[in-house]
């Protein structure tokens, strides 16, 4: 068992005992270190002014991965080096990134600058050798806001510095970083603490499976994307934390022709891919889950274990017709994803319980699948309503349909009076619709709250599921299925 935190920076080991559970790796950076080029702005891992770089072995691979140091614990970065603005420049001269956002005015006020440029620093050393163009750096950067409203000089920075292959000096120091990292990664259960308050981070399942049954009140924290914010917003005391970003074959993905089965701490930004394959309605809406920085460490399993009834996950899951798979001890069982949620806050997870896998189906010949996320701001925003659809026809009859909403009830719940309507109807006639776009009435009773009036959301879940009746009828174009509309949108500016 090892009693430290540790990772690299600037060359260096750090070793942290003795904290608080709850530190955060940005308190840490500016409180301890005084490393304040990282900015704190929104506390919640939505503004992207704290992102800095951890360069970590992922898949055996060293990566460049931008993250929110404001919600991400401290403790996260084991294993790992962290990169902040100030290690950039060197000797006096600007890193490549710095001097673009320089030359070409991508800075404006200020504030937000550190976090556009780490942001940018990471693309600068992606591993994709895919075309960079304006969309692709749009996409990279939606999880950063500027105030200044001073995008385009920024992506016009990005696109100057970030097109040719890396040559900067952490390029240069890459294998002698990737033996220090291997050399200080060890299989070790970590366990920072005492019995009554730690940070732990087992290195197996069967580990997790130990530690959670002699300590089921601990929070299981994966990618800290929401945990975050019950430190910085609500200020909870949080005593015992499991991490679980260390737990061996938890992250493991199986591509089978049937189906892909995900491990709880697998990333968004690794699932999108095979998402992406299942139907391009799903990879968009992916592509649209918060910005890089949260898909970097959210995981599929955090998004369907912390219940939320806006989680964009879960409906088009449910839809899907995914299952869950749980682990206590030794003991497994399974069940269909949308049993899991039981009321608002509350799921099916006993005491010291956890959610190990979830395997989603993939669509045989006959089925049809939609997928809409309604949302105030395009990208990185959360849903107002999640809407998923999935169709079995004969010819143009619908023989069964799985209809979810998020959004609309205090869980992601199946709209079954819609499902049971559709059975019969014909996508060639709309007037055999009705009956389940008024059935959509009786399935939900949705809120009034900040994103949305309940006539608001109970309007736009009618449009959804007749937008997707008339998609799958065959009107269906690139335009109306939104994959694509913006590299032709914004072609010409």
């Amino acid at each position: 068992m090892r009693g430290d935190i540790r990772f690299l920076r600037r060359g260096e080991e750090v070793r942290l005992s003795g904290i608080s559970p709850t530190l955060t790796l940005l308190d840490h950076l500016r409180l301890h270190e005084h490393a304040v080029g990282t900015k704190e702005g929104c506390a919640e891992g939505d503004c992207g002014a704290c992102t800095v770089v951890l360069r970590k072995h992922v898949s055996g691979t060293l990566c460049y991965q931008p993250v929110n140091s404001c919600v991400l614990l401290a403790g996260q970065a084991d294993g790992a080096e962290v990169i902040t603005v100030e290690d950039l420049a060197e000797s006096g001269h600007l890193h490549p990134v710095q001097q673009q956002m320089a030359d070409l005015h991508g800075s404006q006020c200020g504030f937000c600058t550190p976090g556009f440029v780490m942001a940018l620093f990471a693309l600068y050393h992606r591993s994709d050798d895919g075309p960079l163009d304006r969309n692709t750096v749009n996409n990279w950067i939606a999880g950063n806001l500027c105030r200044c409203t001073g995008y385009r000089p920024i992506v016009d920075a990005a696109l100057a510095s970030c097109r040719t292959p890396a040559a900067d000096r952490f390029s240069e120091q890459e294998e002698t970083v990737a033996a220090s990292l291997c050399t200080m990664e060890s299989a070790d259960h970590l366990f920072v603490g005492t019995d009554a308050q730690f940070f732990a981070a087992p290195s197996s399942i069967e580990e997790l499976a130990i530690l959670y049954a002699k300590h089921p009140d601990a929070v299981l924290v994966a990618g800290a994307t929401d945990v975050g914010l019950w430190i910085t917003k609500k200020l909870q005391p949080l005593p015992k934390i499991i991490w679980l970003g260390r737990v061996r074959g938890l992250d493991a993905i199986t591509d089978e022709s049937d189906a892909v089965t995900f491990g709880a701490m697998v990333t968004h930004d690794t699932a999108i891919p095979h998402l992406a394959a299942i139907d391009p309605d799903l990879g968009e809406v992916m592509r649209r889950f918060a910005g890089t920085q949260i898909r970097t460490v959210g995981t599929i399993g955090g998004n369907i274990a912390n219940g939320s009834p806006i989680g964009d996950t879960p409906p088009a899951m449910i839809a899907l017709g995914a299952t869950l798979t749980l682990q206590k001890g030794e003991a497994q069982r399974g069940m269909p994803l949308e049993n899991f949620f039981i009321a608002y806050g509350k799921q099916d997870r006993r005491a010291g319980e956890f959610v190990r896998s979830v395997r989603v189906p993939k669509l045989v010949a006959r089925e049809r699948f939609r997928c809409y996320k309604i949302s105030k701001r395009f990208d990185q925003d959360i849903s107002a309503v999640m809407g998923a659809f999935k169709f079995t026809l004969s010819g143009s009859r619908i023989e069964s349909a799985r209809v979810a909403f998020g959004g609309m009830a205090a869980t992601p719940k199946r709209a079954r009076q819609t499902e049971a309507a559709l059975e019969g109807a014909d996508l060639n006639s709309p007037e055999s619709w009705q009956p389940a776009l008024l059935a959509l009435g009786a399935d939900y009773e949705p809120l009034t709250d900040q994103r949305a009036s309940a006539q608001y959301r109970g309007d736009v879940a009618r449009a959804l599921l007749k937008k997707a009746l008339l998609e799958v009828g065959g009107t269906s174009t690139q335009e109306t299925r939104i994959v694509g509309i913006r590299e032709s949108a914004h072609a010409s500016s």
